[in-house]
């Protein structure tokens, strides 16, 4: 463990290092966010290009380990590199949703290439099976879950050092989990990516000097959702859906909700709206540092309810990451997160 928190100091020295170099590049490269809609929060133009930074420090991390790097290290850092590409891309020319897709799936094919994927799932019906075999979905479920964490995280990105604080608490959820369940490999890889957040909150917390961008947001979920199936599990070979889904339930269910709610009026999936959470506690009086805190302080009690969750049996489990959502689901539902905004 002592070992993983020294990676984790290195990551966060380079991060803070590489993030005012990083702002001067975006700067030169014209990646600026200038507030164009009332969606935006901020009011000046912001640099981008901060996942840059976050990127460089993980891999740095990744590659100073003492051991050689394992195949599934390699599958990660190239899936990773294609979603950099693919944000970077987008926060200097803007990509159309599709394209953005295209990139996600291409670092996704990369990732079950390398032999990370869902092909077992703790068995939530009997304990006598422990391991449930998804067979032929093990593809779909992957991508599914690759792709759906990836965006939760980008689509959360509203508020200055709301992204990378929450991917903080993710990775030191799964950093723990991982630890219980003597992971060292995947303990190490959350702990990097932990340090590298970690660096860049300094920089991106309000009032930020720059933004992650999507570079930045689509990464930190993708490394999340990658490791997740790599080691976020209750033995070598099973992925407890119950877990992931837990800690990373902040941006999960604010975007689950949101495709809802634009369903239910009517508005193109892929719209931006007024209705997600940061910008709910907004508009009660709160200021984006209160409302980032508070945020954070649900992501921090998720993340506890999932190390939990991971003690108990398959069947408890998921009856207590069930109970949970319906208890979200209709605290949404009575706030009216449903209603058009």
């Amino acid at each position: 463990m002592r070992y993983a928190l020294w990676l984790a100091i290195l990551s966060m020295v380079v991060s803070l290092i590489s993030t005012p170099i990083v702002r001067k590049l975006a700067i030169k490269a014209n990646a600026i966010d200038i507030p164009k809609d009332e969606r935006r929060v901020h009011k000046k133009p912001i640099p981008l290009l901060g996942g840059l930074a976050i990127y460089v420090s993980f891999i740095i991390g990744v590659i100073f380990q003492k051991t050689p790097l394992r195949t599934s290290e390699i599958g990660i850092i190239l899936g990773a590199t294609i979603i950099l590409i693919g944000g970077v891309w987008d926060d200097v020319k803007e990509l159309k949703p599709v394209y953005k897709l295209l990139f996600q799936l291409a670092g996704t094919i990369v990732l079950i290439i390398f032999g990370i994927n869902i092909s077992l799932i703790t068995n939530p019906f009997t304990s006598k099976e422990l391991f449930l075999n998804v067979g032929f979905l093990s593809i779909p479920l992957t991508i599914l879950w690759i792709i759906g964490v990836t965006n939760a995280f980008n689509l959360i990105d509203g508020l200055d050092g709301l992204s990378a604080g929450i991917g903080f608490i993710a990775s030191a959820t799964l950093f723990v989990i991982s630890i219980m369940n003597n992971r060292y490999e995947t303990a190490i890889m959350t702990a990097i990516l932990g340090g590298a957040l970690l660096g860049f909150i300094p920089y991106n917390f309000n009032p930020a000097s720059i933004f992650m961008g999507d570079a930045g947001s689509q990464l930190i979920g993708f490394l999340l959702a990658a490791i997740s199936i790599k080691g976020a599990i209750k033995s070598a070979t099973a992925f407890s859906l119950a877990v992931p889904i837990l800690a990373f339930g902040l941006p999960i269910y604010d975007t689950i909700f949101a495709m809802i709610r634009r369903k239910i009026n009517g508005k193109p999936m892929m719209q931006g709206d007024k209705g997600h959470l940061h910008h709910r506690l907004l508009r009660m009086g709160l200021s984006q540092k209160q409302a980032v805190l508070i945020m954070y302080l649900i992501s921090f009690i998720l993340g506890v309810v999932s190390v939990i969750a991971m003690k108990m049996s398959s069947q408890r489990s998921y009856f207590l990451t069930t109970s949970v959502i319906v208890l979200i689901v209709l605290v949404a539902w009575k706030s009216g997160f449903f209603k058009n905004q």
